[in-house]
This record gives structure tokens, sequence and C-alpha cells, in this order.
């Protein structure tokens, strides 16, 4: 997992409402267990027309969208079944973040154990970065912040624990396997 302090980039912008994780990742790509490839498959069907061309009216197929590493969603992306999929098609694509007013649940918390960054910001800025796509904002995850241009830093919550994983570039596990020496010293002093 890619540690993250910062991410500055120009943002991609899709308003629809309620993109679930079907939309996000098809059903029929989740045979794999491997991260790699998936994002060819982000919003399939969206994205490509029956024969698998893609669909030039789509944002992530045009120009303006190449290199963007945060995506800002409509309202409640991520709804819809719980699938690790999701978050891995979005970063195998190259997205870092996902910002939007309003995450499932299942989905933030599945994107913050595998290093994707969801940011739920207020309605006024939400609506600000809807209509301006292609914006270069940066957020600071040490201060749980989001900048954009001619404004004052918005705040964003995010659990402390997510945050350092986040920071450190570890999921839990990789946490746990990182206190293994205070494990063993406090084991150490504890009867058999």
């Amino acid at each position: 997992m890619q540690a993250i302090s910062a991410i500055r980039s120009r943002t991609v912008v899709m308003p629809s409402t309620n993109i679930d994780t079907d939309q996000i990742i098809p059903g029929r790509f989740l045979t794999t267990t491997t991260r790699e490839g998936l994002g060819k498959q982000l919003f399939a069907d969206w994205r490509y027309d029956a024969a698998g061309a893609p669909n030039p009216d789509f944002v992530l197929n045009k120009p303006g969208s190449a290199g963007c590493r945060i995506l800002v969603a409509g309202r409640n992306i991520g709804c819809g079944s719980s699938r690790e999929h999701a978050p891995w098609a979005l970063l195998d694509y190259g997205f870092q973040a996902v910002v939007s007013s309003g995450i499932a649940d299942i989905f933030r918390n599945n994107s913050l154990k595998n290093g994707l960054l969801p940011v739920v910001v207020d309605e006024a800025t939400h609506a600000w970065l809807l209509a301006n796509p292609g914006v270069e904002v940066e957020i600071d995850l040490a201060t749980a912040t989001l900048r954009r241009p001619g404004a004052e830093p918005v705040p964003f919550p995010i659990d402390p624990f997510a945050r350092h994983c986040l920071m450190h570039g570890v999921d839990e596990l990789g946490f746990l396997l990182s206190q293994d020496a205070a494990i063993k010293t406090y084991e150490a002093r504890r009867p058999a």
C-alpha cells in the first residue's frame, strides 16, 4: 500500500448520485483475487459500448481525465454490496481519493483498508467541486483538509487510526506486524 500524506491533482467529476459498487466494478469481473488489471474494468458498463469500444461521452474516456487522481462523485457513492474490488479498481485506474458529500459506510471502510482515501465534504464545497470539473485541488491528510483555489481549507472527518495507516502505507495487518517487538516484550512479562 502506498503511503499518502497529500494528494494534489485535477479532478474528474461524475455527478451521478447513488453510484453503487456494481457500477464501479460490475459483478462479472469479481472472479479475480488480485488487484492488477481491474482499472480496465472500472465503470465498464458506462465506459464501453456493447461491442467493447470506448464510449466517447463517458468522462473517463475524455482526454482531460487522463492523469487525474481525485474522483469527485455525486452523493452516496459506493452504495450497494460490499466488495473490495471497487476500491481496487479505482486504485488500479490511478485514483487515490474519492470526494463526495456522502460515501456509503462499507465502501468507505473498504477504501480506507485498501489505500483509497474517501473524503466527505459539506454540501456547498461539494456543489462547487461538481460545478468546476478539472480544477486542481489538494487533499492534505495530515491536517484532514481539502484545499481548492481561492477558498479556505475545508476539513473532512477521518478516523485517526485509518489516517495513521494511510500516512504510513500499511493496512491493519501491517500495523500489527510493525508492533511485533512491543508484543513480544509484553508477552515476555506475562507468566505462561
